[in-house]
């Protein structure tokens, strides 16, 4: 099958891990440089004409799975999760408005004295007037990932492209952390990324996408100008497409 073009896109939206914040050593919290380094970034593509939206996960404070671990409710776990993301969006926000971008934290649990309540007008307005939009506490219900959140605020916000930033290049046919011989797909369908159940988004992330023609590219986000390439359309990590 011959690989499609990659899109020419103006709206995106760049589903982040919290595990990108978290320091190199490994350790929990958020690291400042790195927070500089993906503020710098973020500048560069707004400088290119980009408009932004961003989701950020929570899993270098919290994460939900893991308080079950403990003896913690799911769904208490889970809100607790998403409280951590909003941490991590105030503090991107931070780094952001030190580089003057103008910059709003947008919340789907209400809580007014910290950020905006999710208004998807109000979103797509604030990306009309060049502000980058962090989407924080998730969907704002428990038992939905970061990456369901990401794929539906695309939708609602008609982005033109799911940018999923991760440690590796790519979607690969086996985790390439453990395998040598992983193979990397340059483009795969929907369809063959629910079938073949490549975990680098749930289900419900990939369907949604589907649904809405929302391409998605997988890229590494700790590889030097890579969200750059992904923006410019450069052939870089995976194309997910209909």
């Amino acid at each position: 099958m011959n690989t499609p073009a990659r899109p020419r896109v103006k709206r995106v939206l760049l589903k982040l891990s919290g595990e990108a914040f978290q320091p190199r050593n490994g350790g929990q919290g958020i690291d400042p440089d790195v927070l500089a380094s993906l503020a710098a970034q973020l500048q560069e593509l707004r400088d290119r004409g980009a408009e932004i939206a961003i989701v950020v996960g929570g899993g270098n404070i919290f994460r939900g799975l893991k308080g079950v671990d403990s003896g913690v409710d799911r769904t208490a776990g889970d809100h607790m999760g998403m409280l951590a993301t909003v941490i991590n969006s105030l503090a991107l926000q931070a780094a952001l408005e030190k580089r003057d971008i103008p910059t709003r934290t947008m919340t789907a649990i209400s809580m007014p004295a910290v950020a905006e309540p999710f208004i998807r007008r109000r979103a797509m307005r604030h990306l009309e007037k060049g502000r980058v939009v962090i989407f924080g506490a998730g969907t704002g219900n428990p038992y939905f990932t970061t990456d369901s959140a990401a794929a539906l605020r695309a939708t609602e916000i008609r982005a033109d492209l799911l940018m999923k930033g991760t440690k590796v290049d790519g979607i690969y046919d086996k985790d390439p952390m453990e395998n040598s011989d992983a193979v990397r797909y340059e483009s795969v369908t929907y369809d063959e990324a629910l079938k073949k159940q490549l975990r680098v988004m749930d289900a419900a992330a990939f369907s949604l996408c589907m649904d809405n023609e929302i391409p998605i590219v997988v890229f590494n986000f700790f590889k030097k100008n890579e969200m750059v390439r992904v923006f410019e359309s450069e052939p870089v990590g995976t194309l997910v497409h209909q």
